[in-house]
């Protein structure tokens, strides 16, 4: 079981650059990632998501990816593109011509132009820089995938303990249920009796209709055999090691359905008073479940 939050840095130097990749990740339903490159390298933005979606399958993932000079490399020097340079001066030489404008083209206008003056990084041949890239980045997923390793056995110990609970409350709930069914007898007879109504034998057909019917009704046996099965189903999720988060949501919602129905049947004061333990770590239960890849 891991959770969805984490973080993660990689790094690798190649011909005097060095290339970063910090990974963060937070909670969300879906599988979503982001990925900010260097302008030299956004072609190998799919690249990434790839590399990246190989190792999450569930949260937010944004990924940021930095190229630079390595320290104390000669690649830091500046270049200028001098036939860029000398197209832009005959440019815009022709066009102060037509417009009729005084004055000659500066050096420092045509060092403004874009694409005139560059740096090492920016001539960085991008699919040469991949496999240093993909390197950094797996390097990145290690530390990810081992924080939300840590985090996710804490969020399993917390989850088994809200299941503990409310196994105890089903234990309850299963001792009681089957004195439900007398305490509704008696409590008719009562009734009766309180009423000044003539008695009512033990054995009246009426007076077992009755109860039969109430039986009938207030009947959870079938729910709570798949609370059993849904505590069990969590066991296993625990043993896993594929993503479990959506099959925890699901849990939850089919736990939350049977706790619902025993409310709803529930005639009797001690199994009322357990569907609330029940339901309160149940609610305990989704919200860290939300956590879970």
């Amino acid at each position: 079981m891991k959770s969805m939050t984490g973080y993660g840095r990689g790094e690798c130097a190649q011909d005097g650059f060095k290339i970063t990749v910090e990974l963060a990740a937070v909670n969300r339903r879906q599988s979503e990632i982001s990925v900010n490159l260097p302008r030299e390298l956004e072609m190998l933005e799919a690249q990434v998501r790839d590399a990246i979606n190989g190792s999450v399958a569930r949260g937010r993932v944004t990924a940021r990816v930095g190229i630079h000079a390595a320290e104390g490399q000669l690649s830091a020097r500046m270049h200028i593109n001098v036939p860029l340079a000398r197209a832009y001066a005959e440019e815009l030489g022709r066009l102060a011509k037509k417009l009729k404008l005084a004055g000659k083209v500066t050096l420092d206008q045509i060092i403004r132009a874009p694409g005139v003056f560059q740096s090492d990084e920016e001539l960085v041949d991008a699919e040469a820089v991949w496999p240093h890239l993909e390197k950094a980045i797996k390097q990145a997923l290690t530390g990810l995938v081992k924080m939300r390793e840590r985090e996710g056995r804490h969020l399993a110990k917390d989850l088994a303990a809200r299941i503990g609970v409310m196994r105890a409350a089903v234990d309850k709930i299963q001792k009681q249920a089957p004195q439900t069914t007398e305490n509704y007898r008696r409590q008719l007879l009562d009734r009766i009796k309180c009423a000044g109504l003539e008695a009512i034998a033990p054995d009246d057909e009426r007076l077992l209709k009755e109860i039969v019917l109430f039986a009938d009704r207030s009947d959870i046996t079938e729910e709570l055999t798949r609370l059993q099965s849904h505590f069990q189903q969590f066991e296993d999720c625990c043993k896993s090691s594929e993503p479990v988060g959506r099959t925890l949501d699901f849990l939850a919602q089919e736990m939350n359905r049977e706790i619902n129905t025993i409310g709803s049947k529930a005639n009797d004061a001690v199994i009322s008073r357990e569907v609330v333990t029940l339901k309160a770590e149940l609610e305990k239960f989704r919200e860290q479940a939300q956590n879970v890849e």
